[in-house]
């Protein structure tokens, strides 16, 4: 189990990015949700997907949810 995060502010393509604890690219805490605890970043993406429509996955740590 993972904790997932998404940042608050959207990329410049509309995505706001999914991160777990540790990446290197974890937003500040000021501007990130946590999303809980997951076994992986599918159910971490859905849990996003409640707060911003459009989620990506983070390509370093999220890799087998990034879209692209």
């Amino acid at each position: 189990m993972a904790s997932y995060y998404v940042n608050k502010n959207q990329q410049s393509n509309g995505d706001h990015e999914v991160h777990t604890t540790g990446c290197s690219w974890l937003p500040q805490t000021a501007n990130r949700i946590y999303l809980g605890e997951f076994a992986g970043c599918a159910s971490a993406v859905a849990e996003a997907k409640k707060h911003y429509s459009q989620v990506n996955g983070c390509y370093y740590c999220c890799e087998a949810c990034h879209t692209g």
